[in-house]
């Protein structure tokens, strides 16, 4: 007989960090990828994976996007003459039809948008925004029976197979 060990799932390499509550409390229906603004000391706490984007929240203000409440902890070895912010708002670099579809959406539509992921590409920090309308508590109760009947139908197929 040989052992199980439970394995976590697998994240790409340039993945940052992943807001799983996000697809929880929101049906996500769009996504788009953000530019972000950005200080040289969050870079740095970035790219030893300190992030929490799970209290985090886009924002429309001004025709311009901004993201609210996704903590960058500054590493220990930051420079005293910076005072490092972990929670301050940062610019998102959209284009602007992108903003204008974002507006409409949650200006006419009552859609959320919110931060599911950070990663890298080619060398820049992008967000993975989504815009998705809130759950209310029967469709998470749905989702999770869905979740729990795929994982037995999983568990089944494999010991019959």
């Amino acid at each position: 007989m040989r052992a199980v060990s439970k394995k976590k799932p697998k994240i790409a390499d340039n993945v940052i960090a992943v807001n799983k509550k996000a697809r929880f409390e929101y049906a996500i229906e769009d996504t788009l990828e953000a530019g972000l603004v950005l200080e040289g000391w969050e870079v740095k706490s970035l790219r030893s994976g300190r992030l929490n984007l799970q209290e985090g929240y886009v924002l429309l203000k001004g025709g311009e996007a901004y993201l609210f409440g996704a903590g960058i902890p500054p590493l220990p070895s930051a420079s005293t003459h910076v005072q490092a912010e972990p929670i301050r708002t940062r610019k998102l670099l959209l284009h602007g039809k992108e903003i204008a579809r974002l507006l409409g959406a949650v200006q006419r539509d009552g859609y959320s948008v919110v931060p599911l992921q950070m990663h890298w590409k080619r060398g820049r920090a992008k967000v993975l925004i989504g815009i998705g309308k809130g759950k209310k508590k029967f469709d998470k109760r749905e989702d999770k029976k869905q979740q729990d009947w795929q994982r037995q139908k999983e568990r089944l197929l494999k010991h019959n197979v």
